[in-house]
């Protein structure tokens, strides 16, 4: 949003301040000053001039030698030129000898424009420069009568011919202003038009706003006879407003109002265009003017688009619509795309006799999604995006027909057509000055606060202690707001600093972090270093692995845009990412390697996805150099132990993971539930992925564990009663597992078992091939007596008897 000083002094007369005051009281009050352009930069003893004579230069054919008069009582200077364009008796600005124009000369700078010196052009003297219209830091947008190549001829122009001279020509030009760009949130759509901002001047600096005051308009005939309007869709068009204006007078607008657009970057083309921008810019509603002799059945019809309607727009492009957007029809076709552009139909041309205004509120969101379409963007759509008022609409329409008869430029029919089935209304906020004064910790009286909100146009009842809010001040509708309100015209750098009264909350963990964070402190504790690779998976990263056709590895999530081949699926394991960062730091000659990483997988339900997928959170560890297999177990079984999992568990060598070595892998069963495998990496897959030496790899289903219940840390007493230990040695064929041995052992040695302890295993030539020999520690204990060799005697053979039926045997 930009607008002029001078515009807003328009309805604030009594503002006087500098440029960087307005931009900092303007920023502090809420409405953000980006940045401002003053158009006098750089412009200094610049004054009116008259040339009272012209000769040509002795020594150059393109230069001549101007007599220029520069005050009334009839001194001379002598300037030499190649303006083409001056005469003898023509008014033109003249910078004398020490003054400035701006940087647009050829020989200035941005910053401080170019200085002029008394100098000589092919030896004859000249004390000063004839400025064009670029010279003076604008151009011929603001100024249509200026001179594109050459000197600005003010006498040209009626409003100038009379201008004294030796005159202030920048002050007769109206160049002593500013252009200010401002940051306007998208809920205060007030201040996207210069009357909303020009309230926001009044009430920060204390001054009276004067708006213009609209009067009544339009000829003895009724605008039912010329036009009428249906509206088929009410939820996006809430108000539509039309007016006609016959016996059109196309012409250029005034120099006020040229200047006024100019200055906010809209350029000026005739009377009827210049009133539409001027209406828009000043109450931030957008309006459109349709030729009526192209309007059929003398109807406007707003409706929804048919899919795969075509238009064509004012700037000459077809446009293909759907049943989302909205038209402005006649009763045969459509002339215009609601809150966007109309059509190349019905534009106004310089044959127009007579027109049709619109002013309306369509839906915000809906304008913004057709643009978006459409691949179209106008500064009308940027402002029905926003949400505008309705009620604005017929004061903005009002406002449009009474410059046409201001100007000139027309006959107003009288009479509106206006459809508005559901009347916006105020709405009423309740206040309360104390609880104002606690949430901004001030001590503001009640009329300090009521002088606030009457300032800015909210009426207050104070009996009933209620604000009744606008409708055009959308963003108002609590107490909080109101509060906000108070303290930007308050003050914000007046309110003091203070500590907020309220009680303290007890932050923490959830269960979840905790137990991940435990688990982090086991695997880092054992050396592993946390890596973190890419949720996106390649899908080549299967046949890496070795993975099966029917594996369920294979079965992942397709990524509908991804970023490339690499990235296109989510990954249900995270092995893919751990072994290459492996590779990496293999690659890298790195040593004794060990990572880490909690890693989403992503396991669909079904495919083609029908619902979320299962989310789990997994461990996976990979490691190689030092370290082997039993390391690796180590790790798992200090996690379980960390986690308080004493439940049973078995280590299963029928984990069946194509990417882990077949004899060395193994999948972790706890109560009767996988909730882990890890083994050595397979050594076909270690050359997939360039590793040149045994690696090892565990993966945990955290999310398993954690909702495993955890029993208790407990603690006995000091044994009061001996132990006794025997050695067992046993042989056996190499199929049979250790935990196989272990849990005869077990079952059979029941409470009187303490512990056991595997202490040897043997294979060699003393023995057969295709057996092994284990060697076991075991201790008795009775918790209440001290035990017999009888008694122990006893549990060993019902051991032995247990063991041989597995086919071990004791070793001689």
């Amino acid at each position: 949003m930009n607008t002029s000083l001078s515009w807003i002094k328009a309805y604030v007369p009594d503002l006087d301040c500098s440029a960087q005051e307005y931009t900092d009281a303007m920023t502090l009050s809420g409405t953000k000053v980006e940045g401002y352009t003053e158009f006098d930069k750089n412009l200094d003893k610049i004054i009116v001039g008259k040339i009272n004579k012209i000769e040509k230069h002795p020594d150059a054919d393109k230069l001549i030698i101007c007599q220029v008069q520069v005050d009334e009582e009839g001194k001379e200077i002598q300037i030499v030129t190649g303006a083409p364009n001056v005469k003898e008796g023509d008014k033109v600005p003249v910078v004398l000898e020490g003054g400035r124009v701006a940087s647009s000369h050829k020989d200035g700078d941005s910053e401080n424009g170019f200085k002029i010196k008394k100098g000589k052009l092919r030896g004859v003297e000249s004390f000063g420069m004839m400025c064009s219209i670029d010279e003076l830091g604008s151009s011929t947008d603001m100024y249509p009568d200026a001179a594109k190549d050459g000197i600005y001829i003010l006498s040209d122009n009626p409003e100038y011919a009379e201008a004294p001279v030796g005159s202030d020509a920048v002050e007769l030009l109206g160049l002593h202003d500013v252009a200010f760009e401002y940051e306007i949130t998208s809920n205060r759509v007030d201040c996207f038009g210069v009357l909303g901002i020009a309230r926001e001047a009044a009430a920060t600096f204390g001054k009276k706003f004067v708006p213009p005051v609209i009067t009544e308009t339009g000829n003895e005939e009724d605008v039912n006879d010329y036009i009428s309007v249906e509206v088929q869709d009410s939820a996006l068009c809430k108000r539509y407003t039309a007016r006609v204006v016959k016996n059109i007078k196309l012409a250029p607008s005034p120099e006020w109002m040229q200047r006024r657009l100019a200055s906010v970057g809209i350029r000026p083309i005739n009377n009827l265009v210049d009133i539409t921008n001027y209406v828009m810019e000043e109450y931030s509603q957008p309006m459109h003017a349709y030729d009526l002799d192209t309007i059929e059945d003398r109807k406007i019809v707003v409706r929804r688009a048919a899919d795969g309607e075509k238009f064509t727009t004012l700037d000459g492009q077809e446009r293909e619509l759907d049943s989302t957007m909205l038209m402005i029809c006649d009763g045969r076709k459509a002339v215009g795309l609601a809150g966007i552009m109309g059509g190349e139909n019905s534009m106004i041309t310089d044959d127009v006799k007579t027109m049709l205004f619109e002013a309306a509120t369509f839906d915000g969101t809906n304008i913004r999604l057709s643009g978006k379409k459409l691949g179209m963007r106008t500064d009308a759509q940027a402002k029905f995006e926003k949400g505008l008022d309705p009620n604005t609409a017929m004061e903005a329409m009002n406002r449009a027909c009474q410059l046409i008869e201001e100007l000139g430029a027309g006959e107003v029919v009288g009479g509106a057509v206006d459809y508005y089935p559901v009347k916006k209304e105020p709405i009423s906020i309740a206040y309360d000055a104390d609880k104002i004064n606690a949430l901004l910790g001030t001590d503001i009286s009640e009329d300090d606060m009521v002088g606030y909100f009457e300032t800015i146009d909210l009426e207050v009842d104070r009996e009933k202690k209620i604000v009744i809010v606008p409708t055009w001040r959308q963003d108002l509708e609590r107490l909080a707001d109101l509060t906000e309100e108070v303290a930007r015209f308050y003050g914000y750098d007046k309110i003091p600093m203070t500590l907020p009264e309220s009680s303290a909350t007890m932050g923490g963990l959830s269960e979840k972090l905790i137990l991940e964070s435990e688990v982090r402190g086991v695997v880092e504790s054992y050396g592993f270093c946390e890596g973190m690779t890419y949720s996106f998976e390649s899908p080549k990263v299967y046949d890496k692995l070795n993975l099966a056709d029917d594996d369920m590895l294979r079965r992942s999530i397709v990524i509908s845009n991804p970023l490339g081949e690499d990235y296109s699926v989510m990954r249900t394991s995270a092995l893919g990412g751990m072994l290459t960062s492996l590779a990496t730091n293999y690659n890298r000659r790195n040593k004794d390697v060990r990572l880490y990483e909690l890693a989403n997988v992503y396991l669909p339900k079904k495919l083609p996805l029908t619902e979320l997928p299962d989310e789990r959170v997994q461990m996976t560890l990979g490691m190689y150099g030092q370290g082997d297999f039993y390391d690796m177990k180590g790790v798992l079984e200090e996690i379980f132990s960390k986690l308080a999992l004493t439940g049973k568990r078995e280590y299963s060598p029928l984990a069946g993971k194509n990417f882990l070595h077949p004899g060395r892998q193994a999948d972790v069963v706890y109560e009767g539930k996988p909730v882990a495998y890890l083994g050595e990496v397979h050594p076909a897959v270690l050359k997939n992925f360039g590793i040149g030496e045994r690696a090892y790899l565990a993966v945990v289903d955290l999310a398993e564990l954690i909702a495993m219940p955890k029993e208790g840390v407990k603690y006995a007493g000091i044994p009061k009663f001996p132990a006794i230990t025997r050695d067992i040695s046993l042989m056996m064929k190499k199929e049979i597992l250790a935990g196989q041995i272990e849990a005869a052992i077990e079952k059979k040695g029941g409470a009187l078992v303490e512990s056991y302890e595997l202490f040897d295993i043997y294979e060699g030539s003393q023995i057969l091939d295709g057996f092994k020999s284990l060697a076991y520690k075991i201790v008795f204990r009775a918790n209440d007596r001290t035990l017999t060799d009888d008694e122990v005697n006893g549990v060993m053979d019902k051991i032995i008897a247990e063991l041989d039926k597995l086919g071990a045997s004791l070793r001689k």
